[in-house]
């Protein structure tokens, strides 16, 4: 019986487990694990890439939500002293809380329902994070790496790349997955900043200034800005930024430094 077969698939947890011998190398390749990384893996599922990642860096920490997959998990690995598991959910999780041996190294086979507030949620301990290897929806990779000026442009893109360098490393096939899913995958790289320019000013402002433009991406500026909270009292005249262009021709330098002129006001 393989690893696949051994578990139900939950679809109300958006499960599909790698079980492709070639592209769980490639994965581990990428992400290149060094013995004393402090690796973390989000839901890591029936362990395809769990004993690779464990062998080569002598110790990992897993975060996994279904009971009855933890079971298998701690089942599989419970010779491993450097095994951890947590059982629960990555939304709800204080990733800081792992940082004290060193930056850490996060990876998974990210549940594509919860894929993009997770990514989110992650920022906001970007800099506790050394670097980041996700399997997502190839659709959602492109939004991230997306230029300004294009389709996929938009709110996803913006974040993400203020926070981090992106880097599209190569596509995964359906036919990777047990049960096959009805979309193409990607493995992205995502490696925190150390230093931003411009750096905002107001991070929260920042985080509802993309939203609120984004919400309203086939409007001005202007008219988008309306929506923002306490709009009447800013002063838009005095910002550097043609307010009459559209939010997906903005770069993340550009809605930063709008974000700091609406700031100091």
């Amino acid at each position: 019986m393989t690893l696949a077969a051994s578990h139900q698939a939950r679809k109300r947890f958006g499960q599909n487990f790698l079980v492709d011998g070639q592209v769980i190398a490639k994965i581990i390749a990428a992400i290149s694990p060094k013995n004393g990384n402090c690796l973390v893996e989000i839901g890591p599922g029936q362990g395809a890439i769990t004993g690779p990642l464990l062998e080569a860096a002598g110790g990992l920490h897993a975060i996994e939500l279904d009971r009855d997959l933890a079971a298998i998990l701690t089942d599989r690995f419970r010779e491993e002293p450097g095994f951890h598991l947590h059982q629960g959910d990555a939304l709800a999780f204080d990733f800081a809380a792992l940082a004290e041996d060193g930056p850490l190294r996060i990876v998974g086979n990210l549940p594509y329902n919860i894929s993009t507030p997770l990514i989110f949620y992650l920022l906001r301990f970007a800099n506790v994070i050394h670097d980041m290897h996700f399997m997502l929806q190839k659709e959602v990779v492109e939004r991230m790496a997306a230029e300004p000026g294009t389709k996929t442009y938009g709110r996803l893109s913006v974040i993400v790349q203020y926070y981090c360098q992106v880097f599209e490393l190569f596509d995964v096939p359906p036919s990777a997955f047990s049960p096959v899913p009805k979309v193409d995958s990607a493995i992205v790289r995502l490696v925190p900043r150390q230093k931003f320019d411009p750096r905002a000013s107001n991070e929260a402002l920042f985080h509802t200034l993309v939203r609120t433009a984004f919400q309203q991406r086939r409007k001005t500026l202007r008219n988008a800005l309306k929506q923002l909270p306490g709009s009447t009292e800013l002063d838009l005249q005095t910002v550097s930024i043609d307010l009459g262009r559209r939010p997906e021709t903005l770069s993340v330098a550009e809605f930063v430094t709008l974000s700091n002129e609406l700031n100091a006001q």
